[in-house]
């Protein structure tokens, strides 16, 4: 008797995925064979071979009509062939493969191998800087690593199916959901990207005791049947331990994918005041309006508003869905999104509409049970109309009215905000921005402010970025003023951390911050309220939420932009004088020089 494993996939992941698992199965059962087969379909992988069933296999049948990644079959005898002939001729398959047996692999030996995935919700920073960590941990222990990162312009330095068939261990340090399916059979560790910047070697020690193996059956439980929940489990569990809650990271990953719109669209209409300015003088902040159709001005205007604005909110709600729910969470979380548009709801409303259509298709994905030749309705019939049904209608007639409200509420506050009330949220949306540098609360700041650029409040945003801005300037600046108060490599650092500050990038300031926290967040963070403050009170509005010191060139891009330049200058050397005052000088070892230190120290003079 022969023990068999098999993939069965097409490109739909509907019918013949799921009559050739049945063919092949009946045809081993009849020939007195075992075997395993894994469905990979539009409901994810179904039935995920575990690294032990792969080793136990004396071969390996691929019936599939899309392509397979076949590196954690390395070794095994492969039989391949398409959807069509496992279900014509099952039994032919099973006779090639029934005769042959392999070995399974030996060892590796040599160092241990790494790879890993480091993402964050912008895909910039933190993703490079966690990436940077673990590659010099790696090294630190006499390991070789490779570590791709998913950042906002696409995946850099991609692991390969063979970088991923020779590793031994895989870490991912990320803020958001990373698709773990090529994995399977590997030892995973998730963590954040905190972890990975602060100490890289001890993320790798942890993940060589902790990681489990990804896509290993689960024992007990209703849900052992299902991989997706297993795999989800697992994931939720990881984010625990690694003090992210997985509300967090579902949000982050609607955000994540939310911001190139949000970004887009703010830059688009900048533009178009800036054309419209140069076309029609001082009315060109008026080109949104119906006079000016047709003209360019207009157009970027609309491009911008109507298009990339229209579109963010049901992007946020659905890809907050999709982090739940994986793709059948999709339509209904853009849908309720789209439907937050249309009831006023707005952001707040886009990601309640998100989590619940995450909430209610994965109850849906674990409730209904089909026979396994009707498992292909679920993705394409059922679970789009039934997620789709219960969100718009709570969104319809539960929701969106209440939200509605609060939202006009909220939006009206804010407009009506006097000098003082208004310096005191700039105060904290600015402290928010500098207390964790890209961390949770800095992006539940940001992310409220570009929230509000729908409801056209431009004045969060522009606090946001001017807070934003000032932590890295100022370590720029106080490397530059008070050179003693920082070791050579942090001096060297400070050049980068300027470029990252105009850039809007708050990360770049994470390094000194790791390195002495008691004294640098503090002093970021009273810069940073005072910037926030100073923006807020002087009626400072802010049509792109991102882009730095380089959208402050684009005409009507800022409103009152002296005083926002004043803003950033002065929580700059806000900041730096903190730094200045709180760090003590180093000695060139790059130690706290010791006041009234025993003589025997200054012998040498």
């Amino acid at each position: 008797m022969a023990h068999i494993v098999a993939v069965t996939a097409c490109p739909t992941g509907i019918a013949h995925t799921f009559m050739a698992a049945e063919a092949l199965r009946r045809a081993a059962q009849t020939a007195g064979h075992t075997v395993r087969v894994e469905t990979q379909g539009s409901v994810g992988t179904q039935d995920a071979l575990s690294a032990a069933d792969i080793a136990a296999a004396d071969a390996v049948i691929l019936a599939a009509d899309v392509n397979i990644d076949e590196a954690r079959f390395a070794g095994k005898t492969i039989v391949r062939a398409s959807t069509q002939d496992a279900i014509r001729d099952a039994a032919a398959l099973i006779g090639r493969a029934a005769p042959s047996s392999a070995a399974a692999p030996a060892a590796a030996s040599g160092p241990l191998h790494v790879v890993g995935i480091t993402a964050c919700p912008t895909g910039i920073a933190h993703t490079f800087m966690a990436a940077e960590g673990l590659e010099g941990g790696a090294k630190k222990l006499g390991y070789t690593a490779k570590i791709e990162t998913q950042g906002s312009v696409g995946a850099g330095n991609t692991l390969t199916p063979e970088d991923i068939q020779k590793a031994d261990l895989v870490v991912i340090a990320a803020d958001t959901n990373v698709d773990l399916s090529r994995f399977t059979g590997k030892r995973v560790y998730v963590t954040g990207t905190k972890p990975a910047i602060k100490d890289g070697s001890e993320v790798i020690r942890t993940a060589q005791a902790q990681a489990t193996v990804h896509g290993a059956s689960a024992t007990g439980g209703a849900d052992a049947s299902s991989p997706d929940f297993v795999a989800q489990a697992a994931a939720a569990k990881a984010s625990k331990n690694a003090g992210v809650p997985p509300f967090y990271k579902h949000l982050m990953t609607g955000v994540s994918h939310m911001l190139p719109f949000v970004v887009a669209g703010g830059l688009l209409i900048a533009l178009a005041f800036a054309i419209g300015s140069f076309q029609f003088g001082d009315q060109g902040i008026f080109i949104y309006e119906d006079k000016y159709a047709g003209t360019l001005g207009n157009t970027l205007f609309k491009i911008g508003a109507n298009g990339a604005f229209g579109l963010f909110v049901p992007v946020l709600a659905g890809y907050i869905a999709f982090s739940i729910a994986d793709r059948p969470g999709l339509a209904p979380g853009m849908i309720g999104g789209f439907l937050a548009g249309l009831t006023g709801s707005g952001f707040l409303g886009g990601i309640i509409a998100g989590f619940l259509a995450g909430y209610i298709v994965l109850w849906l994905t674990r409730s209904i049970k089909l026979p396994r030749t009707l498992e292909g309705l679920k993705p394409t019939l059922l679970l789009p109309l039934l997620g789709t049904l219960a969100v718009g209608l709570l969104m319809m007639f539960v929701i969106g009215k209440p939200v509605a409200a609060a939202l006009t509420g909220l939006t009206t506050w804010l407009q009506g905000l006097g000098n003082t009330s208004a310096g005191l949220l700039g105060a904290l949306l600015g402290a928010m921005m500098a207390f964790d540098m890209g961390g949770p609360i800095n992006k539940a700041a940001y992310t409220f402010s570009t929230g509000l650029l729908g409801a056209k409040v431009y004045g969060p945003i522009a606090a946001v970025m001017a807070a934003g801005m000032t932590p890295p300037l100022a370590l720029f600046l106080a490397t530059l003023v008070f050179k003693n108060r920082f070791t050579k490599d942090e001096v060297e650092a400070g050049k980068a951390a300027g470029v990252l500050g105009v850039s809007f990038i708050t990360e770049g300031a994470i390094p000194f911050a790791a390195r002495d926290p008691l004294r640098v967040i503090p002093s970021l963070m009273i810069g940073s309220a005072a910037a926030g403050a100073i923006s807020m009170a002087a009626g400072c509005l802010l049509r792109a939420p991102h882009g730095g010191i380089f959208v402050l060139f684009i005409p009507n891009a800022v409103t009152n932009l002296p005083m926002y330049v004043v803003a950033i200058l002065a929580g700059t050397v806000i900041s730096t004088v903190m730094l200045g005052v709180l760090k003590k000088p180093l000695d060139a070892d790059g130690l706290p020089i010791v006041k009234n230190a025993p003589q025997a120290v200054n012998a040498a003079d």
